[in-house]
């Protein structure tokens, strides 16, 4: 049954990324932003709401307890690392085989100005937002809460600037129509080509609800099938969970990079990665600050920062000395997670502590 469910839910992943990509681009295009803001803020947050609505749940509403904590901190901490890592390798993946159909193969022409740009904040605000997990613990966490409204302050001068960047009118031409533009028919017998605001709202919120309902019924399916299966509960905080969350950034991804849209498609990989070192650890260093520490029982959870970090450098490092980025590039971002899955394999085995505060 589960596998039924699994189906299900993806299908309707796949349909609100679908219309959410073509609905977000007209949102852009009706607000005169950039693609940099539509690509790395509007797009990312959006896609980023399924697993982060996960820790804000367990920590905020499930109640005051170890598990409910812990497995909070395991979602805050397994998106940066999925995106940083498998999402980068599923989007290379995507640029290989669709490179016959794109004008420039396997090089990718994003804006490598706007990639630095986010990755350069996703460095500071997840170096301050791990850090914060070596401070002491002390009643009140002053310094924790003081890291918090540092981070949230971050992000906010983050988007600013994103807002702020010109819009480029020529973005907008290559725009496919917007999909329920026809709901609208007073304005579609008007003008079919230019959908009102309205009606592109409208479809930008049906476009998150399935992908949130669909995110939340695909973890719940996974869950019940990790259990049955007798899959460990670190693992499956760690690793699984987060698969079944990210799917909407990399299905968003591959739908820009087959419109050769490149700079969208990196942009809301590297926005949600800024947006999820910021936010939702605000959400465990103010609500759960006991829990966001790193000890002995967490150290394989936090290692997942470092993998991530690694993975980023490896990938972005080189392409802001180039000035290029090429679809083989984010390939080495699925060695990286196949590390961490061997580090994680040997703690769940026994070889390596692993204990219950991941």
């Amino acid at each position: 049954m589960e596998i039924v469910v699994l189906g299900v839910a993806l299908l309707v992943i796949l349909l609100g990324a679908e219309l959410f990509t073509n609905g977000i681009e007209w949102f852009g295009r009706k607000l005169e932003l950039a693609e940099g803001a539509v690509g790395s803020v509007l797009a990312a947050v959006g896609t980023a709401l399924p697993e982060t609505m996960i820790p804000l749940i367990a920590i905020g509403f499930g109640g005051q307890g170890e598990t409910t904590d812990a497995v909070g901190v395991g979602a805050i901490l397994g998106a940066p690392f999925m995106l940083s890592t498998l999402a980068m390798f599923v989007t290379g993946v995507g640029v290989l085989v669709y490179r016959r159909r794109r004008a420039t193969g396997v090089v990718m022409p994003v804006d490598t100005k706007v990639l630095a740009h986010d990755m350069r904040y996703f460095a500071i605000a997840y170096a301050l937002a791990v850090g914060a997990a070596f401070l002491p613990v002390t009643d009140p966490p002053v310094g924790k809460w003081v890291a918090a409204a540092i981070l949230v302050g971050i992000y906010a001068w983050y988007v600013r600037q994103h807002f702020q960047a010109e819009h480029e009118a020529d973005e907008a031409d290559e725009l496919a129509p917007l999909r329920l533009r026809r709901l609208d028919r007073g304005a579609y017998r008007v003008s079919p080509e230019a959908p009102r605001l309205r009606i592109v709202n409208v479809q930008v919120l049906a476009a998150l609800g399935c992908i949130i309902a669909g995110a939340y019924v695909f973890v719940g399916a996974v869950t019940n099938l990790a259990t049955r299966l007798g899959i460990d509960g670190a693992l499956l905080a760690l690793v699984v969970a987060p698969i079944a969350t990210e799917l909407p950034e990399k299905f968003n991804s591959i739908i820009w990079i087959r419109q050769n849209k490149d700079t969208l498609s990196m942009g809301n990989i590297t926005g949600a990665m800024v947006f999820q070192s910021a936010i939702p650890t605000v959400v465990a260093l103010v609500l759960a600050p006991t829990a966001w520490a790193v000890t002995g029982d967490s150290l394989i959870a936090f290692a997942s920062a470092g993998i991530a970090f690694a993975s980023s450098a490896a990938i972005f490092v080189p392409m802001a000395r180039r000035g290029t980025l090429t679809g083989r590039h984010l390939l080495l971002g699925g060695g990286f997670y196949l590390a961490y899955l061997a580090l994680v394999g040997l703690a769940v085995a026994g070889v390596i502590k692993l204990g219950g505060g991941a």
